[in-house]
């Protein structure tokens, strides 16, 4: 489907407003600037290895827009690893944030799609290795090795469509494309 192309509107399904959806699919087609967004968080810390991120403020749409609510998260390590556990790993979060970026776009799609879903259940698992972390060795990352996604998917559709809706998600799938692809990052020091 070429940019320009407007996709047809179909009522609200799975609890996806399909109508505004694709209407905001349909308008930054037409301006594609409206379709550039910065997303923010801002990080504190508590103690040792706990600390606090805040998620309200963003650029969207040509403007800047704060959600309905400001969004906290405390992040820590678990005692094994000298933390206090007084949250999930940051490297759990990232588990957190593919899930949930690819169980939205199946909702999504599936709703777009005119697919009645029932249920969709995901597990991800991470593999890592503290030696990189540590600085033990060279030759391991300091990162998952691996990642595995399962879904489990049921709705009004056979399923090789089911499986679709997840491909499609994937291939849709901002926190995918990063973990993927990579994105350059840079660090600034604030004097």
């Amino acid at each position: 489907m070429s940019t320009t192309e407007t996709i047809p509107v179909k009522p609200p399904m799975n609890g996806v407003d399909t109508p505004t959806l694709l209407a905001t699919i349909n308008a930054v087609a037409e301006a594609p600037p409206a379709a550039e967004f910065t997303f923010r968080a801002s990080n504190r810390w508590i103690s040792g290895t706990h600390n606090s991120s805040t998620v309200h403020g963003f650029y969207g749409a040509g403007e800047e827009r704060e959600h309905v609510q400001s969004w906290s998260y405390d992040a820590d390590h678990p005692q094994v690893l000298v933390g206090q556990d007084n949250g999930p790993t940051p490297v759990e979060f990232l588990l957190v944030a593919l899930a949930a970026c690819l169980t939205s776009g199946v909702a999504n799609i599936a709703a777009t799609r005119g697919v009645q879903l029932h249920e969709v259940t995901s597990t991800v698992e991470g593999d890592i290795n503290l030696l990189g972390i540590f600085g033990k060795s060279d030759e391991v990352r300091n990162g998952y090795k691996a990642i595995r996604v399962t879904f489990d998917v049921k709705g009004d559709a056979s399923d090789e469509v089911l499986a679709g809706l997840v491909e499609q998600a994937k291939a849709r799938s901002a926190v995918y494309d990063v973990l993927t692809n990579g994105v350059p990052v840079s660090i600034d020091i604030a004097s």
